[in-house]
């Protein structure tokens, strides 16, 4: 049985890129002196894969990866060695049996700020709510398997579900997600919002993963 990790990315990690990301875990089960299973082949690596990679500039509290250990250290011991010898904004906070599988991933629940330097316009709730309440809102999404090189996607099945929280600067909006087969980027729905009502376009936009769930709404692990 495979072994993962649930551990969060933070602060500046959030613009390591996912290949480096994958290298930085290999070289820190290196330092941390824990041994894991290796691919098979001509070239063999450290195995770890990383489930629903996070885009860059993201946050998250909640990212899972799979590796298979073998030894150096018990499963209680590996989230403070690991995180030890971790770049800042990187921490493990546990290690566990991979018991279900990774398909019973079902939805991420994302929090997505959009800022407004000078205050926030009282329409842009109203605005949301409605954008997100539509029967349907298609968008373009780029494609290369697709003669017109993009393919149309209706984002509003792909909503789970969302709440609106509002301050004087900022418009909060936390929501869940299909996360695969097929999954939504939380950037199309920034891109929906900010192509319908340009006038309320925030100034700057953040992005958090803040759990992940299966079917019932449960959290995954």
């Amino acid at each position: 049985m495979a072994d993962r990790l649930l551990f969060s990315k933070t602060g500046r990690a959030k613009y390591i890129s996912h290949l480096d990301l994958m290298r930085t875990f290999q070289r820190a089960f290196t330092r941390a002196g824990i041994e894991i299973k290796h691919t098979q082949g001509f070239h063999k690596h450290p195995f770890v894969s990383i489930a629903l990679p996070l885009s860059v500039g993201y946050s998250s509290q909640c990212e899972i990866l799979e590796f298979g250990l073998v030894g150096g250290a018990t499963a209680e011991e590996v989230p403070q060695r690991l995180t030890a010898a971790m770049p800042e904004g990187i921490i493990v906070h546990q290690c566990y049996p991979a018991e279900r599988k990774l398909k019973e991933l079902a939805y991420v629940n994302y929090i997505i700020n959009f800022e407004y330097s000078e205050g926030r316009p009282q329409a842009s709730e109203p605005a949301m709510q409605g954008l997100l309440s539509r029967e349907s809102l298609v968008m373009q999404k780029k494609s290369n398997k697709s003669k017109k090189g993009y393919t149309e996607v209706d984002l509003i099945p792909l909503i789970k579900g969302f709440n609106l929280e509002c301050q004087s600067d900022t418009l909060t909006l936390d929501a869940v997600l299909c996360a695969q087969n097929p999954g939504l980027n939380p950037e199309f729905i920034r891109a929906a919002f900010c192509q319908v009502y340009p006038d309320y376009a925030p100034d700057f936009v953040t992005f958090h993963r803040r759990e992940v769930l299966d079917i019932n709404g449960k959290p995954f692990r």
